[in-house]
């Protein structure tokens, strides 16, 4: 899509809201300094008695003041308009990137680091809005214009001519430096993007630089980045600003051409005082206008750039789905969020999975033709050597990640979104790597779900965590910092475990639940994993408190089943189980 397609989709999202902004800002703002000049015309050639005896001075005056009332109400008419219309767009494109985002595949990357996401979402998107609310203001540009031409071609059609040529200069030099302000505006906002990015990695690996001692290499590289985008800012700016400076010039170099033109015109009174404060006004004006096209002209090719990298974040969904139309909420309460659907009469009797297939297309390893089925009340551990595809399995059964071949039924319906359908209460998952936000604990916990008081201390005494609140600075209002460096990893393991109890699912998905805990508070864990009524859980472990307690044991190998039963069953007949729990006496 061009980026007046995307502009032409934003206008009819809220059309009314548009042309409020486009009377006010884009025409009104324009037209109403035309008026001052025909008043300071009458002016002067009243004091110099060349005036018709149809204005006096105080009618001038009285019209002059209406004149400026007037534009005064307009320009806040357009503020007011133009600011709602620019947040309404916002607004909408955020809206729909998230939705997108949100709704791939949850253990797909974004196309850029987080950081750069979010200067896009942030410098990017306002550029391109704030161009939106622009769009019209080459009708009021037009108008000026086409009037200014009419009232002074009326006084010396000449004079006109000559003067407005400067202007038209500076129109056709800005169509011939196009390429050369989208090229300075990418690479501004992609050194931008590496700064940020780079801050934003730094931040999530403290502790990883401080291991490696390489406090001095990554502050060298960030200067080495920040170097970089000082030159491309430098340039933009320098290059965006001069070609401003040749457009309010030409506006000075026209009020010059006059001054040599009408000298004689005036000794002869063929050209009164009162013209030439016409000109000088007009050309004032004319020349600002000129100047502001040839920044909407510059705005143009900039805002192409920033709507580029904005899609970007969309990968392959069709451009149209940045600007597709839909509710956004500017007024009042936020909403309130969805409850959480109940499953109704369709608990879980069956989970089945069948010939289940993955293959990372960047490495070619996953998993292959994967069978088994779940029960209520049973607990099924899936184990095996470091690349096994455990993980990976259990992310393609929840719809991260999105399965190639195979199928997954639900009670022996087929689950067509596993993403969207494997999600509390009917299943809730607890990742490897638990991701917290710098917020409260009970927010992390909750993250906006209601929950009553009872529920949530049992998660808590279920996570084995509630003896760890009392030690908290401010018990579950205690903000943990980003992605939770104020607690300790097995304290992050067992809050992420609680947030998957607080949701009292019919399935209970775990990957490596665990790692991180000492053997005394594992086995406590585990206790009150299993005191729960009808458990039914899919962990992914090499732990004997977890193998030991299984009813069913996975064993994968490259990605596929290599062997199945209890421990008892497999310690006898599996020789890579044998060496798992040789290897993991824990």
């Amino acid at each position: 899509m061009k980026t007046w397609q995307y502009i032409v989709r934003l206008i009819f999202f809220r059309p009314f809201l548009y042309l409020l902004s486009s009377l006010t800002a884009s025409f009104l703002f324009y037209v109403f300094p035309l008026v001052p000049g025909l008043i300071a015309q009458q002016f002067f050639d009243l004091l110099s008695h060349d005036a018709a005896a149809d204005f006096g001075l105080w009618s001038l005056i009285a019209v002059f003041l209406a004149a400026e009332i007037g534009r005064f109400l307009a320009l806040l008419g357009a503020v007011a308009a133009e600011g709602t219309t620019q947040m309404t767009a916002q607004a909408l494109i955020r809206k729909n990137i998230f939705d997108h985002i949100l709704a791939r595949p949850g253990a797909s990357k974004l196309p850029t680091s987080p950081s750069e996401s979010v200067s896009r979402f942030r410098d990017d998107l306002e550029k391109f809005t704030h161009f939106f609310t622009w769009t019209a203001d080459p009708v009021g540009q037009a108008s000026v214009f086409i009037i200014s031409l009419l009232v002074l071609s009326s006084v010396s059609f000449y004079v006109t001519v000559i003067v407005f040529l400067p202007l038209l200069v500076t129109l056709i030099l800005v169509n011939l430096v196009g390429k050369s302000i989208q090229r300075n505006r990418r690479a501004n906002h992609e050194s931008i993007g590496d700064i940020t990015g780079l801050i934003g990695e730094v931040f999530g690996a403290v502790q990883a630089v401080k291991v490696a001692g390489a406090e001095q290499q990554v502050l060298k590289h960030f200067e080495k980045l920040n170097e970089r985008r000082r030159k491309a800012t430098l340039k933009d700016v320098l290059f965006e600003r001069v070609l401003g400076s040749i457009f309010s010039n030409a506006a000075n170099i026209g009020t010059g051409l006059i001054l040599l033109l009408v000298a004689q015109s005036m000794k002869t009174g063929d050209f009164s005082v009162g013209d030439l404060a016409l000109f000088v006004s007009y050309l004032s004006w004319i020349g600002t206008v000129t100047s502001m096209f040839g920044i909407y002209l510059t705005n143009y090719r900039q805002a192409g750039v920033s709507v580029n990298r904005l899609g970007e974040l969309l990968e392959d969904a069709p451009p149209e789905r940045m600007v597709r139309h839909g509710m956004v909420a500017l007024n009042g309460k936020a909403p309130e969020l969805p409850a959480i659907p109940s499953t109704g009469t369709e608990p879980l009797r069956q989970l089945e999975i069948r010939n289940l297939t993955y293959r990372h297309p960047s490495s070619g390893q996953g998993i292959e033709n994967i069978n088994f089925k779940l029960t209520p009340g049973t607990f099924t551990v899936v184990t095996g050597q470091v690349g096994s595809g455990k993980t990976t399995l259990v992310r393609t059964l929840l719809g991260l990640l999105t399965p190639q071949v195979g199928e997954i039924r639900w009670n022996g319906q087929v689950v067509s979104d596993p993403g969207s359908y494997l999600i509390p209460p009917r299943a809730a998952y607890t990742p490897q790597v638990p991701r917290l936000f710098s917020e409260t604990l009970r927010d992390n916990l909750l993250q906006g779900v209601p929950a009553e008081k009872p529920v949530l201390e049992a998660a808590l005494r279920d996570a084995v965590l509630d003896q760890d609140i009392l030690t908290l600075e401010e018990g579950l209002e205690t903000k943990v910092g980003p992605r939770g460096v104020k607690l300790s990893g097995g304290q992050l393991q067992r809050a992420a475990a609680a947030r998957m109890f607080v949701r009292q699912a019919d399935l209970w998905v775990v990957d490596d639940l665990s790692s991180a805990l000492d053997v005394a508070t594992e086995e406590r864990l585990w206790q009150q994993l299993f005191s729960q009524p009808n458990l039914t859980c899919l962990a992914v472990s090499h732990r004997r408190a977890a193998l030991r307690r299984a009813d069913h044991i996975i064993v994968l190998k490259e990605g596929r089943v290599v062997a199945e039963g209890t421990a008892g069953e497999l310690l006898e007949s599996s020789a890579d189980f044998q060496q798992l729990w040789a290897g993991h006496p824990a």
